[in-house]
């Protein structure tokens, strides 16, 4: 049995009905969908993600990743992305690892290691997708295969997941992943800067306080926040605020109109202009179309 069969069982055994399930293991879950979704927005978190099974696509921005079993996909920074499973069925479910980063744990591994924090900067992209590795899906499967033995695994885990991360790290992305526990790398500025925006995307944007927050000049934020997230600071908090309101208006059966001025428009017809653009139908087209999704597609 090849390593990505190994996975692919371990997955299978343990997220039994279709969605994204987390486990007893910290920052873990496990996602099984049974037929091709559509495309649902979402703000991705920094993450790994080893698809055995399926096949997903994912946007940022101007940009398709469209992945599978070869590639594995490592979020940096907080992303607004549109992502589908395109591959699926009930013989043969989509079947995904995810392990959210924890910058902590990074951080303690990168100087147990003796490894260089930071280094040579450059402007990447937030996603990246990598050709997965034999030992990067054995040590995944170490980690899952301790749900079977709650006992050990508080002890075990742990060391696991430092595997894992260590595997990334000294590969072709570990520069990157790096700057992720750099305090004033490029990537962290332009993380607080995503941050500022988190906090505030119901008020005013202005360019000048979220480089203020950033450390770094106006145009030197918006060149580096760009090639990071495929967008400008303004466009982020546009996604923001609509993904925000879609989620107001969904769950919270709110009006269009109440969950526009709660996200910050003063205006119901830009709202609802923006809105179709982003999502392809108005607000309550949209949330229609939303509802009759069965609930484990409209999570992914």
């Amino acid at each position: 049995m090849t390593e990505q069969n190994a996975l692919a069982d371990l997955i299978a055994r343990f997220a039994t009905s279709d969605g994204i399930h987390a486990t007893a293991i910290p920052r873990l879950s496990l996602i099984r969908i049974s037929s091709p979704t559509e495309p649902i927005h979402a703000l991705h978190e920094p993450a790994l993600c080893i698809v055995v099974q399926g096949r997903k696509q994912v946007i940022l921005g101007d940009r398709i990743y469209r992945y599978g079993p070869e590639q594995h996909l490592v979020v940096s920074v907080d992303v607004p992305i549109i992502g589908q499973v395109t591959e699926a069925s009930t013989e043969r479910p989509y079947l995904c690892f995810r392990l959210d980063l924890d910058p902590g744990v990074l951080s303690a591994l990168i100087m147990d290691a003796g490894l260089a924090s930071g280094g040579n900067e450059s402007d990447q992209a937030g996603l990246c997708l990598e050709p997965v590795t034999s030992e990067l899906l054995s040590a995944a499967a170490r980690l899952v295969g301790l749900l079977e033995a709650p006992r050990d695994a508080p002890i075990l885990a742990p060391l696991a997941e430092r595997e894992i991360l260590y595997r990334l790290l000294t590969g072709s992305q570990g520069p990157r992943l790096r700057e992720i526990a750099h305090a004033e790398s490029k990537l962290q500025q332009v993380n607080r800067a995503i941050g500022w925006i988190k906090r505030n995307y119901h008020k005013p944007f202005r360019i000048e306080s979220v480089a203020q927050e950033a450390r770094m000049s106006a145009s030197a934020l918006h060149q580096h926040f760009k090639a990071v997230t495929a967008m400008s600071p303004l466009q982020y908090q546009k996604q923001l605020r609509l993904q925000e309101a879609r989620r107001l208006i969904l769950a919270q059966a709110m009006d269009a109109a109440t969950a526009g001025h709660n996200v910050g428009y003063e205006s119901p017809s830009q709202f609802s202009r923006e809105y179709s653009r982003l999502f392809g139908a108005p607000p309550i087209r949209d949330i229609a179309r939303m509802r009759a999704m069965p609930e484990s597609a409209a999570q992914i």
